[in-house]
């Protein structure tokens, strides 16, 4: 028979191999679903190449159909045994698209797979992108390592273990997880999943997959831009001999040669390019790079890879230490983002799926994502890189400190996640704790991770428990942005979680009983809300220096349902193009025509008593009215600017005030700054043109519609009035009138989707609903 003949059928067997196993599989069903699950096909699993940064062209997949059963401690390796079931890897046991949907502590996998004669004299790779949480592996019946933590890659050198005399090579893999019943690096899994915690999650969640390589091979690229320097520092980690091996890198811009550099393995290069062209979000532009290494002249090992060329830092702008990219301060604004999945949990259905929140996030017009307390595979930071989106960067939590092993492996894992992902332009920040969550040793621990990689910023815990270390002041502010923090003098301030309006949509819900910081109950109102947080996070950028937020979030996670889009990611609630407008907002400018008094001190005719009816029209007799400054209210309110004491429950306003000759096209675009604290109605010229229950914690930019534009009264004399009710807690109004006049360029809005005069809204903020979670646990910290 020939070699062909025998390629052949070698594939004709592997197929029918697959066909059986794939038979045997079926799709379970999660109480939600999203549409991508139909779409997952059981031979050809997730058959995208796992390592966008290191590709080679030979590779074999090793998704799909494998044979599954739970297991206990102290089993026998199941070798030559065929296991009770079966599972579609890489879906993880609990999902609904593994087949199994079910908690195990342990669990085994078997599956043989094929070695091509062409792979004959290449060592061969045997990959693992993720396994939650110990695995060992067999290769048959040889073990070939075992590996701790749930979220690095792995791999090991099977060769000597592959049976020559064999085709149908067997593999096996022990999994055992612990999840929360023990201390280490789980995210947000939980056996009894419930507020802010998530269904477990168990074993081979990413992609399983062979490669051959050469004798001496590249093991790693390590790629650093110096954007200061226009150039690449690049150095490529070997496996082999490297007696005579040179490394030879070439960078390409759109197919052009832009420079190469010659050198030894392990050594730093500095590869030069002329002119370099800077990664941003507006601009996310990646160098092609080819790696080789030669030896005598011939080329006996090649990669293809990619990097981008951006700087982050922290530098102080006008007295204040602000986010730098590229030298200028950029807003990072994003959403956060937890990376579940209803009928995957940890591991997105498709490619597809993947890279859709990534494509909402940017639609939404966010320039910044968080991934939270969770690693994701290569392919989704490749998104990340190619589509513009900067990325906070989560280490995933312990749910207690731990003991002393238990924290040696948990910062192995960290320095794996920093040296894994250390090449991907997209992330500029890490974050070492998060809210306390096993948080220990944080001065020692942020610093090592900053002597690790001195090309990004670092967050030593977001929010809760700062320890005065790393880059960023990080608060958490719940459900508006308020109380910030501002820079010190060597960190920059953020606003690392807000938000969490939610909006139920049936039949979208993972379950009846779901819950968030506040409600909304229509995408309109989830718009203006939205749009109200904006506003304050607008006036915190400026006073006292905000370098960025985080909204609370991108997708609905289980029980929680405060996410822009439905967790079956079928419903996007808000429309995404208001969403971007309202994250542009800090780019809109407006001319005043009544300033507040505290942009300018204005006197008002007030009183405390009910002046009876007819007091909003202009005609009528406020002689006896007392006169005072603006605002009015108590110095203890949130955002007030107090000229004059109002601390009885009503306070009723009247001023008139000169208007000139508006265009229509201003008339159109007149809106209220208004700060009310609690219920409000405001008149101009005798008509009701404002009303709003409830209360703001700041100045808002509040459109009026078209009452105010028939109310308004070009070239002459216009009456306010304003009526403000007070309950409880702080009170507080004061009220202006002004007209945007914002020009944006097509650059800024067409890309978007939308124009500026598409967008008049009105802002609501319902502070009723506010949950509180307090875990017992969260005391165990060492730090206190």
């Amino acid at each position: 028979m020939s070699k062909v003949s025998k390629l052949v059928l070698c594939a004709l067997i592997a197929c029918m191999f697959s066909q059986q196993q794939a038979s045997a599989w079926s799709l379970k069903q999660a109480p939600l679903m999203t549409e991508w699950a139909d779409e997952v096909d059981p031979q050809n699993t997730l058959p995208e190449y796992p390592r966008p940064q290191m590709v080679r062209d030979n590779w074999q997949n090793l998704n799909g159909v494998w044979e599954f059963q739970p297991g206990s401690e102290g089993d026998q390796v199941p070798a030559g045994q065929t296991l009770s079931g079966d599972i579609l890897v890489p879906f993880p046991v609990e999902s609904a698209i593994s087949g199994v949907k079910e908690h195990h502590e342990r669990v085994w996998y078997k599956r043989t797979f094929q070695i091509p004669e062409s792979w004959d004299g290449s060592r061969i790779l045997l990959h693992f992108g993720a396994v939650d949480w110990e695995s060992e592996v067999y290769v048959n019946g040889q073990s070939a390592g075992v590996h701790k933590g749930g979220f690095d890659t792995f791999s090991y050198d099977i060769t000597s273990m592959l049976d020559t005399e064999k085709q149908a090579q067997e593999l096996i893999v022990r999994v055992y997880d612990p999840t929360n019943s023990s201390a280490i690096a789980c995210g947000k899994q939980d056996l009894n999943p419930n507020g802010i915690w998530y269904t477990a999650v168990t074993g081979i969640w990413q992609t399983v997959w062979l490669e051959p390589v050469p004798q001496t091979s590249v093991e790693k690229l390590n790629l650093t831009p110096d954007v200061d320097s226009s150039c690449l520092n690049l150095s490529a980690d070997i496996d082999g001999s490297g007696n005579g091996v040179t490394v030879h890198a070439a960078a390409y811009a759109n197919g052009k040669k832009a420079g190469e550099i010659n050198g030894a393995p392990g050594q730093k290069l500095s590869l030069n390019l002329r002119d370099p062209q800077l990664w941003s979000p507006s601009n996310p532009f990646l160098y092609d790079l080819t790696v080789q290494l030669k030896k005598n002249g011939s080329v006996i090992d090649e990669v293809e890879s990619y990097f981008g060329m951006r700087k982050i830092e922290v530098k102080k702008v006008d007295g204040k230490n602000r986010i730098l990219l590229n030298g200028d301060f950029v807003f990072n604004i994003g959403p956060l983002d937890q990376g579940w999945w209803p009928d995957g949990l940890f591991t997105a259905p498709t490619d597809e799926a993947l890279k859709y929140d990534l494509d909402m996030t940017k639609e939404f017009g966010f320039n910044m994502t968080r991934k939270h307390v969770k690693i994701e595979p290569a392919r989704w930071y490749y998104w990340c890189d190619k589509l513009g989106l900067m990325v906070w960067q989560d280490m995933p939590s312990m749910r207690s400190s731990g003991n002393a092993a238990q924290r040696e492996q948990f910062e192995k894992e960290l320095a794996s996640m920093v040296d894994d992902l250390g090449n991907h332009p997209s992330i500029v920040l890490w974050v070492v704790f998060n809210e306390g969550w096993g948080q220990y040793d944080t001065v020692r621990v942020t610093e090592d991770v900053m002597e690790q990689d001195p090309s990004r910023i670092v967050t030593c815990a977001s929010g809760w428990t700062d320890h005065e270390v790393g880059h960023i002041k990080d608060d958490h502010r719940y459900s508006p942005p308020h109380n910030p923090s501002a820079p010190t003098d060597d960190r920059a301030s953020v606003c690392g979680e807000y938000g969490g309006i939610g909006m139920r949509v049936e039949g979208h819900m993972w379950e009846e009983d779901s819950w968030s910081y506040t409600m909304a109950e229509t995408g309109e109102e989830l718009e203006r809300i939205y749009d109200s947080y904006i506003q304050t996070l607008v006036q915190y950028r400026e006073d006292p220096g905000y370098s960025g937020a985080v909204y609370t979030q991108i997708t609905d996670v289980e029980g929680e349902i405060n996410g822009l889009i439905t967790y079956d990611r079928k419903v996007v609630k808000p429309d995404p193009a208001d969403i971007a407008f309202s994250n542009k907002m800090y780019e809109r400018t407006y001319q005043q025509i009544l300033p507040t008094s505290a942009q300018t001190p204005q006197t008002w005719k007030y009183s405390f008593s009910d002046p009876g009816e007819g007091w909003q029209n202009p005609a009528f007799d406020d002689s006896s009215w007392q006169q005072g400054h603006g605002g009015f209210g108590t110095e203890s309110t949130p955002g007030a600017v107090i000229g004059t004491v109002w601390d009885s429950s009503d306070i009723w306003l009247r001023k008139s005030f000169e208007v000139g000759q508006l265009t229509d096209e201003q008339i159109e675009k007149l809106i209220f700054r208004i700060h009310h604290d609690e219920d409000v109605e405001v008149y101009v010229n005798g008509s009701l043109v404002f009303s709003e229950d409830g209360f703001t914690t700041n100045y808002l930019y509040v459109n009026a519609g078209q009452e105010l534009k028939n109310a308004i009264q070009p070239g002459q004399t216009n009456t306010i009035a304003v009526h403000c009710y007070q309950d409880t807690g702080g009170q507080y109004i004061d009220v202006g009138i002004a007209f945007e006049t914002t020009d944006f360029d097509d650059d800024s809005c067409g890309q978007l989707g939308y124009a500026p005069s598409d967008f008049n809204r009105d802002c609501n903020v319902d502070m009723s609903d506010m949950l509180v979670f307090v875990e017992d646990w969260l005391g165990s910290s060492s730090e206190g």
